[in-house]
């Protein structure tokens, strides 16, 4: 039963993205790859000044070559990082990242990873995993761009776009 639950919270994510597509503008981008299954997760992310003066998260957006789980948990962390600092969400794990969907089974946390590697890219490039180098060394041009660059070639995976 709680897998059926796990399994309609990842399908209303993907039926129902939120923050999907490429963000004009932003004010910072991280893309990291995964050589063991192939996902690519591209994250743009824009900040503002809150009421306090403090730099947050004013939105994040995303695209990926990825499973449901994958496009589910970066759907819902965009959503959970508006209005963070960037340290408050360099603080967050992947399970916090996939909280709102409940616990991943084992075989797809590595979707959850992928987000916050993302994340991590985009908000401090510096700490990105170092299995995912090669895909955050190229932030520019199209996700697949970065992705076949990579060495890697494109997977049948869901590809997602923003309805117009």
């Amino acid at each position: 039963m709680m897998q059926d639950d796990l399994q309609q919270r990842i399908t209303d994510a993907v039926q129902n993205p939120k923050n999907l597509g490429e963000m004009k503008n932003a004010d910072s981008v991280g893309t990291v790859g995964s050589p063991d299954c192939g996902d690519m997760l591209r994250m743009w992310v824009k900040f503002k000044s809150d009421d306090e003066g403090r730099k947050v998260i004013d939105r994040a957006t995303f695209q990926t070559f990825g499973c449901e789980t994958a496009i589910a948990v970066a759907s819902v962390a965009t959503e959970l990082i508006a209005g963070k600092t960037v340290e408050e969400a360099l603080s967050m794990s992947s399970s916090d990242l996939a909280a709102p969907l409940g616990a991943l089974p084992p075989m797809k946390i590595h979707c959850a990873q992928l987000v916050e590697g993302a994340l991590r890219s985009a908000l401090a490039p510096d700490t990105a995993a170092p299995a995912t180098a090669a895909a955050s060394a190229s932030n520019t041009g199209s996700l697949i761009e970065s992705f076949t660059a990579s060495g890697q070639k494109l997977p049948p995976k869901i590809v997602l776009k923003p309805s117009e």
